[in-house]
């Protein structure tokens, strides 16, 4: 274990004990003893600068849930992630553990299976645990399912059938409650992910069909009020529990628009991205707000002192001390983005902020005094010599040595996976060449503004169209442009250019059934449905059943007059699941064509029960419902 470890664990151990300066307390007259803790509550928020919430000084926020939990709770002032990426960020939180120790140092990297979890912790003290996550790079896949009994990931399907890399807050919640509900009195633990305020940043609906052309920043204000709105009916249905119930809320990392020349997250280790919100209300947590810098792995060992359970061997530090007066001994907190490495190539970035001071370590190193430089914008590095050196060395005792090109991620990424995260931005290329030689960041940020500027969907037609060309002309192996250049040539009509792209992702090595499927539409919509079929037989090698493979499949099928085998695809495409609505539209029409027309009404009426009451669909499956009766 790393000494900075043996440190924190020292630290949680002998908290009681330390030899502190005192500050007045957060809770002037004591009061009556705290009702013992029943319900533990942790709320993330992806997305979410501190800056934009009331509580934390946004005179213009509409956030009045989180700001009445800060005004009864602890609000932490100067808390930190340990990487502006959702799931590394979250298996701190939940682990209490630095990313190398947990293992997943980027989205898809699965967290390790040796460090306990909150929940495992709490499961071995007979508590109910529910996971109720409202994106994708969350999915049980990457580790973060252990101890919890229930652990809700289903993310919908798009109207083409795709997966959907999100959920709205509202059906999140909406499961949650019903789970919390349906429990009776055990002592639980419930963690809600909200992924409201990610990008893309949809508008308040108030503002009108124009809404997507007011600036990201309001649109992003919008999102956070609907995340907040979500937080405030979760806790409203507590209902009995609310009284004992410990609630955290917490962002998962922040959000750029244009600071340091970054646009959304990932790449950058500036506060901008990693400052977030931390609120901690109930009982033992007076109103206050504590301005140490504290990190997110401080919440496992938190909750755990909070209920009175041995502390754990974590990076963490419980903020009991804080809260009730405290200060805390002095120590590192440790960041790191390896997205540049595995989205790019390029070089990782990691940090250590100690005191008044922040280091990055980088090809080109940076040193901030953040305490007088809030912004991070002078470089003092070339002035203060020893000081570099010495972060750099604790830098690299937390980090370890970065990844070779043969290392790559400590558990491969599925193909599925690898596609589904792409869509997000992440994933797109595998570390190339020696960690000396790869480039700083900082030397690319217009190119990884661009690239977020496509990935954030705030670009959209010719303005998507023109971003994408730009990148694939300076960056031509970077195969998550290639091939969402086909897709947005494709849709543009663009057959023969869109092939060119798909064709220059597949040269690049982008391995997902999502190209092949692109391919296999150039080739449906030219005429040319034998190479549709190689295209989708190769998508189907790569990620076995793919339901939207076996769907396409099957339109071929019944394109060509086959209707049984038609049948046999479409129908277990609707096995792996039953929400495909195409496959379950033409899988009517192929029952009909062999003359089983009830079997065809049954499909068609049950396509419109699951279709949504606005679904432009419905008229089409009305008129094929009308016809088979």
């Amino acid at each position: 274990m790393p000494a900075a470890t043996v440190v924190a664990a020292a630290c949680v151990a002998a908290f009681v004990f330390y030899a502190t300066t005192r500050r007045p307390a957060i809770q002037a007259e004591p009061g009556p003893s705290p009702p013992p803790i029943r319900t533990v509550v942790l709320i993330t928020i992806d997305t979410l600068r501190a800056d934009r919430v009331g509580a934390y000084g946004w005179a213009a926020a509409r956030t009045p849930a989180m700001d009445a939990l800060a005004a009864r709770g602890a609000r932490f002032t100067r808390a930190f992630a340990t990487a502006p990426i959702t799931l590394p960020s979250h298996a701190s939180l939940l682990t209490g553990l630095y990313p190398p120790g947990h293992g997943s140092r980027h989205n898809g990297m699965r967290v390790s299976g040796g460090p306990a979890t909150l929940a495992t912790v709490l499961r071995e003290q007979g508590w109910a645990t529910g996971a109720f996550v409202g994106a994708f790079p969350l999915d049980r896949r990457f580790g973060l399912d252990r101890g919890f009994e229930r652990y809700s990931d289903r993310m919908p399907r798009g109207a083409d059938g795709r997966l959907l890399n999100e959920r709205p807050g509202r059906a999140v919640v909406d499961e949650a409650l019903a789970w919390i509900g349906g429990i009776g009195d055990q002592p639980a633990l419930l963690w809600v992910h909200l992924f409201e305020p990610h990008a893309p940043y949809e508008p308040d609906p108030a503002r009108g069909p124009d809404g997507r052309v007011v600036p990201a920043l309001v649109r992003y204000d919008d999102e956070v009020a609907r995340a907040d709105h979500e937080t405030g009916r979760l806790l409203a249905g507590l209902g009995e529990r609310a009284a004992a119930a410990l609630v955290i809320v917490a962002g998962d990392h922040g959000e750029a628009f244009g600071e340091h020349g970054e646009i959304a997250h990932s790449v950058f280790l500036y506060d901008t991205t990693l400052r977030v919100p931390l609120i901690v209300a109930g009982p033992g947590f007076g109103a206050g707000a504590p301005d140490a810098d504290v990190s997110l792995v401080d919440v496992l060992p938190t909750v755990v002192a909070a209920l009175g359970l041995p502390p754990r061997d974590v990076d963490g530090v419980s903020l009991l001390p804080l809260v009730n007066g405290h200060t805390l001994p002095p120590r590192d907190l440790y960041a790191e983005t390896f997205a540049p490495l595995f989205d790019f190539g390029w070089s990782s970035l990691r940090s250590v902020r100690s005191g008044p001071w922040k280091y990055i370590a980088a090809p080109g190193p940076e040193l901030y005094n953040v305490a007088a430089d809030v912004a991070e914008s002078e470089n003092t590095i070339l002035r203060d010599g020893p000081r570099a050196r010495d972060l750099a060395a604790r830098v690299a005792k937390y980090s370890g040595p970065e990844p070779t090109a043969e290392a790559g991620p400590a558990a491969p990424v599925d193909a599925e996976s690898r596609g589904r995260l792409g869509a997000l931005g992440y994933v797109a290329s595998s570390p190339s060449g020696v960690p000396g030689s790869r480039p700083d960041p900082k030397d690319r940020r217009e190119l990884a503004a661009r690239m977020a500027q496509v990935v954030t969907g705030e670009l959209e037609g010719a303005a998507l169209r023109a971003a994408l060309e730009a990148i694939v002309a300076e960056d031509p192996r970077n195969g998550q442009a290639q091939m969402r250049l086909g897709y947005a040539l494709l849709d543009n009509g663009d057959l023969r250019r869109a092939e060119q792209h798909f064709r220059a992702a597949l040269a690049v090595s982008m391995r997902t059934a999502d190209v092949h499927l692109g391919l296999a539409m150039c080739f449906v919509s030219a005429g040319r449905p034998g190479e549709a079929a190689s295209a989708l037989m190769e998508a189907r090698r790569i990620e076995p059943g793919n339901p939207v493979v076996e769907a396409n499949l099957g339109s071929l099928a019944l394109d060509a007059g086959d209707m049984a085998k038609a049948v046999e695809l479409l129908g277990a495409a609707l096995l792996i699941d039953p929400d495909l609505h195409q496959a379950r539209f033409n899988l009517a029409r192929a029952l009909a064509r062999q003359g089983r027309r009830g079997e065809a009404l049954k499909e068609a009426e049950t396509l419109l029960q699951r279709l949504p009451s606005q679904a432009p669909q419905r008229a089409e499956v009305q008129r094929l419902v009308d016809a088979l009766r």
